[in-house]
């Protein structure tokens, strides 16, 4: 899938969940690209034959099992888009911090307005 159809997701479930302000588009560009190179990971690494491990042998010629490289990339792209999701409200906790958040900025602005009718 494209970026931008990935881009048109986020900002359709940050609206969702009301976290997004568009101060957040260049993160959701970003997680929305990450996306897409990580389709294209899964692409390759299927591709390639999909095996988790695999048989490596080492300069001393000594031959070992390890993790799949390409397996790799495809598990950091996962943590890097948890990441981007958590920053931008779309996972539990993440949701909390910003709900938390705004409802202090929301708080803090009636204070203001409350302190200036006093006034």
């Amino acid at each position: 899938m494209k970026a931008a159809t990935y881009e048109k997701r986020i900002i359709k479930n940050m609206n969702a969940v009301k976290t997004y302000k568009k101060e957040f588009l260049q993160a959701v560009k970003t997680l929305a690209k990450i996306y897409e190179d990580l389709d294209r990971a899964r692409e390759q690494f299927e591709n390639a034959g999909g095996e988790y491990v695999i048989e490596y042998t080492n300069k001393s010629g000594t031959k070992n099992i390890i993790k799949n490289p390409m397996y790799r990339v495809i598990e950091e792209m996962e943590e890097k888009i948890l990441a981007y999701n958590r920053e931008l409200g779309l996972t539990p906790s993440g949701y909390k911090r910003i709900m938390n958040k705004f409802e202090k900025e929301k708080h803090s602005e009636l204070a203001e307005a409350l302190k200036a009718i006093e006034s």
